[in-house]
């Protein structure tokens, strides 16, 4: 019953932090900063928010399904997922 709760709310929060509404996303215009510096910046953040995604969700399913070990390994697996999808993303042009 707890391993069920657990992964409820896991799984409800991890549904949830993906959908962002578009009235809290903030635009800051840098006017110091050259446009491409900004998208070469942007461009990062996106990879290392992917891969960071990927590896906390197969941690957190790597912790249910084998304890300290599992996570680890997931973290490691869901880590080189979200960087194959991020290498995915920017092949067809979508940063």
């Amino acid at each position: 019953m707890k391993k069920a709760l657990v992964t409820a709310v896991l799984s409800t929060g991890m549904l949830f932090s993906t959908a962002v509404p578009s009235q809290a996303m903030v635009v800051h215009h840098h006017y110091y900063r050259s446009n491409a510096a900004y998208v070469r910046h942007r461009r990062h953040m996106k990879t290392a928010k992917r891969v960071g995604v990927g590896a906390v969700g197969g941690a957190a399913i790597g912790a249910l399904a084998g304890g300290g070990k599992g996570a680890g390994i997931g973290a490691l697996v869901g880590g080189g997922a979200g960087y194959v999808y991020d290498r995915h993303k920017k092949h067809h042009g979508s940063y």
